[in-house]
């Protein structure tokens, strides 16, 4: 289906601009804290307790992490279909939320528990609890990121709404990875020896904490927020099939799930790798809370910075700048040596300016290619292109920790060797997984967001002939 012709002149666009209270952005932001520590602590630390605490291989570690994403690739676009047709006091989305954030926190915490089998009872173990959370996760996560054009049709104030969100969504991400590491170096006996299998109990404790403060904030986001533009329905005569086939025919919406599968793969094979990085090539673990706190305070300072300028060059430009400036930094940290650890941090400061936009800008274009749907079908669903989108965020982590779990056992990666002992062959793809291979990634969502075709002003001419046609409707 190819987009519509329009033709608004510039008088005729009608002023959308709302804002929204302080205490409402606080709520939504809130919303995505949960799912941020979450996807934080397994960005960074999943593979590596699998591996060197669980003591399973790195290939079939990462394998199961894949495996969960073909359940993922079901489950989500289900949840986001049947929250378009939720009826209820409380809206669309927001039930969800209340009741799914406490049995998302329980299967979080068992997440990081060995229990006392075998390999292969481990592999069921992990494989039929992650199936568990990931669908946990999929209840709570879909109906909150359709939250975002239910709260207003803004343009600029989406992407103000989404900067909020992901102050929460980084500094979360920051807080937990810094304060994961403290907490499993505090239950060693030896911090000097803290490795392996001594390091259960911190992550027992980690994964306690954690559990608590992934389900709590989905109940600040219930009460805080109401969903105000739930006017026009999905239809309830065309299936789950039909929604996700006229889904695909959009578009802008193909380039945006584009762009976000490309930033967030980035994203996660450098998170998935930067803790191997410091431990076996830097060969200094103490340095691991500084560098994820140097990336993630970097990216949470410039979310702000980057809003404020997308309101003045557009949020394609915004992202462009923002990752060609990510591809220079992430080539460079392959030509860091050992020793060099205050270039390390510089970098990684650098790097959370770009990393960012990555945050920012997709999420903030889909509110935008949910109107064009609206546009073309008279339909709204967001919850199966929000389903889409989280299923992108588990995928990409899923494939950055399994491209990762598979390099490294390619290349003779030891999940038994102490620090100083690893082949070279395996140091050099961690080298290359954390610079070369991000930055090639990188370049594809360059080249996608330039072909993006939503710009501001025919957003806003989207937006007359909505209203033109609800008005119609309305006589």
């Amino acid at each position: 289906m190819r987009d519509p012709a329009v033709s608004v002149s510039d008088s005729a666009i009608p002023d959308t601009h709302e804002r929204l209270s302080v205490n409402t952005k606080l709520a939504f932001g809130a919303g995505d804290l949960g799912p941020a520590i979450a996807t934080g602590v397994l960005s960074f630390f999943q593979l590596f307790f699998l591996t060197t605490v669980a003591g399973l291989p790195a290939n079939v570690a990462g394998s199961i992490l894949l495996v969960v994403k073909i359940w993922d690739a079901l489950s989500d676009p289900v949840v986001g279909w049947l929250s378009d047709r939720t009826v209820s006091k409380h809206g669309r989305r927001r039930p969800w939320l209340l009741y799914g954030a406490l049995p998302f926190g329980i299967s979080f915490f068992l997440l990081w528990l060995v229990p006392p089998f075998g390999d292969g009872g481990k592999i069921a173990y992990y494989l039929v609890l992650m199936l568990i959370f990931n669908t946990l996760f999929t209840v709570v996560n879909v109906p909150y990121t359709a939250l975002t054009p239910e709260l207003t049709r803004d343009y600029d104030e989406r992407t103000s709404l989404n900067a909020y969100r992901f102050a929460f969504s980084i500094g979360g991400g920051l807080f937990a990875a810094t304060v994961h590491q403290l907490i499993i170096n505090g239950f060693c006996a030896n911090p000097d020896n803290c490795q392996g299998v001594v390091q259960q109990p911190g992550y027992v404790a980690a994964g306690a904490l954690w559990g608590i403060m992934v389900a709590l904030p989905f109940l600040w986001c219930f009460f805080g927020t109401k969903e105000r533009y739930t006017s026009a329905p999905s239809d309830d005569k065309m299936g789950l099939v039909d929604q996700v086939r006229v889904a695909l025919s959009n578009r802008p919406f193909l380039f945006v799930i584009g762009i976000y599968l490309c930033s967030w793969l980035a994203v996660q094979i450098t998170a998935s790798i930067i803790i191997f990085y410091v431990t076996f090539w830097l060969e200094n673990p103490d340095l691991i809370p500084i560098t994820l706190f140097a990336v993630q305070g970097s990216a949470f300072v410039f979310l702000f910075i980057w809003n404020a300028v997308s309101r003045r060059i557009g949020k394609k430009a915004v992202y462009i700048t923002g990752m060609l400036f990510w591809i220079v930094v992430q080539s460079v940290l392959f030509f860091v040596q050992p020793g060099q650890e205050s270039l390390t941090l510089i970098l990684a400061v650098l790097a959370g300016i770009g990393i960012a936009t990555a945050y920012l800008i997709p999420w903030s274009m889909m509110p935008d290619v949910i109107e064009l749907d609206e546009l073309q079908t008279g339909q709204r669903r967001e919850g199966i292109f929000y389903g889409f989108m989280v299923l992108l965020q588990k995928l990409g982590l899923a494939l950055g920790l399994f491209l990762v779990g598979q390099v490294l056992a390619f290349q003779g990666f030891r999940e038994d060797a102490p620090i100083g002992q690893q082949p070279e062959s395996a140091l050099l793809a961690i080298r290359l997984m954390l610079g070369p291979i991000p930055a090639v990634v990188l370049i594809c969502g360059i080249v996608l967001a330039i072909f993006y075709p939503i710009t501001k002003q025919k957003h806003a001419e989207m937006l007359v002939q909505i209203q033109a046609r609800r008005s119609v409707q309305e006589e």
